[in-house]
């Protein structure tokens, strides 16, 4: 698993997301552990390290 830090778009706090590096292209919603508003997370991995991580808001 990677380690990876990101700031929710919603209420801002710093948070640890764990990546399965065996999954190349990844995209998923999860809410905010903190604020509980659902993020949309896409993730590329490539040798075993992100290469690209985005978070976006849900338009509810």
């Amino acid at each position: 698993m990677i380690e990876h830090y990101f700031d929710c778009p919603y209420c801002w706090q710093n948070q640890l997301k764990m990546i399965d590096p065996s999954i190349d292209i990844q995209n998923f919603i999860e809410d905010c552990e903190v604020c509980c508003n659902p993020i949309e997370f896409d993730i590329c991995v490539k040798n075993n390290q992100v290469e690209s991580f985005s978070v976006n808001t849900i338009d509810q």
